[in-house]
């Protein structure tokens, strides 16, 4: 289904980057297979850059990372997984259109156009119905004390803990109300992460680099976490241009975390760049 007349405009713009636009033709929805195919001519024009996997990010920071699959006759499909997940967290409706342009490597920008009566409008902020998955909660006032308060979450027991496996006292935030009070460093960078179903790579989103105007060393340049006092080796690796840290699946099985659990991600720098990520989970 070609564009709407109103919307074609947009697709002149950035003409020298690789684009294209879905939108629903009679029968389909958004969740089904045609809208999962990454076309051939944007794949030729992207000339073999995205190969495994792409990154979403739209206007209002938010990313996903979406898997891709070879069909038989040897294009780029979607994961169905992930593209359900990014469909069902913008909530597209039928009459939506969205515009996907390259800007780097695997980075895909996707703009999001709904009908607002005859008029279609770029949808530049989350979606009213929807609550964000992943709640970027920002320090937006210094402290001078930290100070040491009964955590507000609900924990799991250590009963529980230990009938699924996971070590005793490394119980996930569940509900983080006042996430200032696990900080080390009141003064410290950090936001709360509430896992979704991919668990690969801990980004750091768009909101949380802007506010703090954070800086990250080159992809692949050596860093760690820290729980519990516990060191653990990782790497910086920039995709796009969304910084993120490896090795985060692995701690979060050693962790028992799951989907749904939330943890408060306190960002330590070393001359001005993210060198470490203390994450505090519950019963601290």
């Amino acid at each position: 289904m070609s564009p709407p007349s109103s919307v074609f405009a947009m697709l002149q713009e950035n003409v020298r980057k690789p684009r294209f636009c879905k939108s629903l033709s009679l029968g389909e929805t958004w969740k089904s297979k045609s809208m999962r195919i990454i076309p051939e001519e944007f794949l030729r024009s992207t000339l073999g850059a995205i190969k495994h996997r792409v990154v979403f990010s739209v206007s209002w920071g938010n990313s996903w990372q979406l898997w891709l699959q070879q069909d038989k006759n040897g294009g780029l499909v979607m994961e169905k997984e992930d593209w359900d997940e990014f469909v069902d967290d913008n909530l597209l409706s039928p009459k939506d259109v969205l515009f996907f342009t390259h800007e780097d490597t695997m980075f895909i920008q996707v703009r999001i156009y709904k009908q607002d009566l005859h008029i279609f409008k770029e949808i530049v902020s989350v979606p009213l119905e929807a609550e964000p998955k992943e709640s970027e909660l920002l320090n937006t006032k210094p402290q001078t004390s930290h100070e040491e308060t009964t955590p507000v979450f609900a924990s799991a027991s250590s009963s529980a803990a230990s009938a699924s496996g996971a070590t005793q006292g490394y119980a996930p935030v569940l509900n983080v109300k006042n996430p200032e009070q696990y900080l080390f460093n009141p003064n410290n960078p950090y936001f709360v992460k509430t896992l979704t179903k991919k668990i690969d790579v801990l980004y750091v989103s768009h909101p949380v680099i802007e506010k703090y105007g954070l800086n990250f060393g080159p992809h692949k340049s050596p860093m760690y976490y820290i729980i519990r006092d516990q060191k653990h080796d990782a790497f910086t690796k920039i995709y796009g241009r969304n910084p993120c840290f490896s090795h985060w699946a692995a701690l979060c099985k050693k962790y028992n975390l799951k989907q749904g659990d939330s943890v408060v991600c306190e960002l330590e720098r070393t001359g001005g760049v993210v060198t470490a990520v203390r994450v505090h989970l519950g019963n601290e």
